[in-house]
């Protein structure tokens, strides 16, 4: 009898501590629940402090503008021949579509498409400088002859000198295309083939690291070392290149320091515009105007002007 109640003590006693497991367990595991809960919203509410100091919740918070271009300033007190007039903005410029150029001289109007989108930059600097005037009432200082300099008339430097022009400078864009081997005049021969880029009558350029207002017109088909001048396409001329073709055979002086550059006829800008060029439809299976490609080994190069 005695070992019945013994055994039944004995069993009394597992089942207890079997029950007081199953507690300890359960309590151990709440802990790990509870300290778990408590982590995950100590990380919640770092992310979300972290968050609301740097300003994610502002409601008039916006984008960073992203950068178009980049405007160098040059130093006035070393070159008295710039001319500070600020810089263009870096952001939010044009740059799809065209923009149009209307340069009044006093022998007629020259029209100019600008590229919008392949000299985002350069279109800018120049409708930048257009709408202050800039350009209005200051002469044109070169006329380039020769096959090394290339057939145009420079523009841009109220100086007259030709090492003038604003304060500011900015990165190359769009390189005209390369020359054929066929295509360069003798007096490139030396120059490397990749270096010499073919300007086609009517290309309008800058020289973006040189001067951040010069710009040039061919008004003859010309081949141009780009180690010599990295001249940046930023259009072409829609019309009025007669009146640059006329300028031309005026011939030139020698300028103020002995080159044979200046030309003969006084060439002053009267006003120069940039404009937003109004959408056109174009007529139905009309074809697209061809653009500025380097001649053929047939193609026999324009008069020069004398």
């Amino acid at each position: 009898m005695a070992s019945s109640k013994t055994r039944a003590r004995k069993l009394a006693r597992a089942k207890l501590n079997r029950q007081l497991a199953r507690q300890a367990e359960s309590q151990r595991r709440g802990r790990q629940v509870r300290a778990g809960v408590a982590v995950g919203l100590a990380v919640l509410l770092v992310g979300v402090g972290t968050a609301w100091l740097l300003g994610a919740f502002d409601k008039d918070k916006t984008p960073t503008a992203q950068t178009q271009c980049e405007w160098t300033k040059q130093d006035t007190s070393a070159n008295p021949d710039l001319a500070d007039k600020g810089v263009p903005t870096t952001s939010g410029l044009p740059d799809t579509g065209n923009a149009t150029m209307n340069l009044a001289l006093g022998t007629g109007t020259v029209t100019a498409t600008l590229d919008r989108a392949g000299a985002t930059c350069g279109a800018a600097s120049l409708r930048y400088l257009a709408d202050q005037n800039f350009f209005n009432g200051t002469a044109c200082h070169a006329l380039t002859h020769t096959d090394a300099e290339g057939y145009a008339l420079a523009c841009g430097d109220p100086s007259g000198k030709g090492t003038g022009g604003v304060a500011y400078t900015f990165f190359s864009e769009q390189p005209a295309p390369e020359a054929t081997a066929s295509a360069a005049p003798s007096a490139s021969a030396s120059a490397a083939p990749s270096t010499l880029r073919f300007y086609q009558a009517g290309t309008v350029v800058m020289e973006p690291a040189v001067s951040g207002s010069q710009f040039r017109i061919f008004y003859k088909d010309s081949t141009v070392d780009s180690a010599v001048h990295n001249y940046s396409v930023v259009g072409q001329v829609s019309s009025g290149l007669n009146v640059i073709e006329g300028i031309a055979k005026a011939g030139t002086v020698a300028n103020d320091s002995g080159a044979d550059v200046k030309p003969k006829t006084d060439v002053k800008i009267q006003t120069l515009t940039v404009t937003d060029t109004q959408p056109t439809t174009e007529p139905t299976g009309s074809a697209a105007p061809s653009g500025s490609a380097a001649p053929t080994a047939s193609a026999s190069p324009s008069a020069s002007a004398s």
